[in-house]
């Protein structure tokens, strides 16, 4: 997806969500200030709607949630496609963004993130009876699915003579792979596990071996320096008492 073509209409957009200005909070002014929260409710199980009770739910949503508690700041959040999350940030739209979103030098450039929160990486799912598919050297020449402006996307782009399927979300892909319409999927290592975990989808294995290493962070714009150290003081507040891990507990089993 083109970037810059994006951005225009995205920011827009993401003005329609939330429903104030950008909000420079400086000292006292900050505590009780609403803090504006863009995330993407296609990534089961860190963001996602709860289709009972139409709640965000998921690791990132209890999280932002724990953070806005210890800021002393209501927080309010915004479902933006995951494209459009860092030029709305720049735009001035939200303040912060949490999405699951890894850090990398291209992001870096347009954002400033926090200390990682979350220690991810990216594996490959498979049907259960391919035994053509050991390891990520045999996708050369196959179609291979992959979430639209994701690390995985990057990845996918470096094998030989490969199809890429790109689709807007996790739950989109899965249907692909067992369809046939996709020889593997490149995820991110937490949201394979979780789907496999909740049979979300069922007939397919994960292979052992992740290919990267990826760390997910928080981002907020690179003149915020206040929020920035914020959100890293309580992040460690949270590790400190264990409410982190509660949280991760709850979503990801015991550490």
């Amino acid at each position: 997806m083109n970037f810059k073509k994006i951005f225009a209409v995205l920011s827009i957009f993401a003005l329609t969500i939330f429903n104030s200005g950008c909000g420079n909070y400086e000292g006292k002014k900050i505590r009780n200030a609403e803090l504006r929260v863009g995330t993407s409710l296609d990534f089961t199980p860190f963001e996602f709607r709860d289709v009972n009770s139409r709640e965000y739910q998921g690791f990132d949503m209890d999280l932002i949630r724990a953070i806005g508690r210890e800021l002393g700041r209501p927080v309010q959040i915004g479902n933006i496609s995951f494209a459009g999350l860092l030029p709305s940030l720049q735009a001035g739209s939200v303040d912060v963004v949490i999405a699951a979103m890894t850090i990398n030098d291209e992001r870096e450039e347009l954002a400033a993130f926090s200390e990682p929160y979350y220690e991810s990486g990216l594996t490959i799912m498979i049907r259960e009876n391919d035994s053509s598919i050991r390891s990520f050297d045999d996708l050369a020449g196959k179609k291979v699915g992959v979430i639209v402006s994701s690390t995985a996307l990057d990845v996918a782009k470096t094998i030989p003579n490969v199809e890429i399927h790109e689709y807007e979300n996790s739950p989109d892909s899965f249907p692909a792979l067992k369809n046939l319409e996709v020889d593997a999927l490149i995820n991110d290592r937490p949201v394979n596990d979780y789907a496999v975990t909740k049979n979300q989808v069922t007939d397919v294995k994960i292979l052992p071996n992740a290919l990267t290493q990826e760390n997910y962070g928080l981002a907020v714009r690179k003149d915020n320096d206040e929020l920035l150290q914020q959100i890293n003081d309580t992040l460690q507040k949270l590790h400190d008492t264990g409410e982190y891990d509660k949280i991760y507990s709850k979503w990801f089993g015991a550490r």
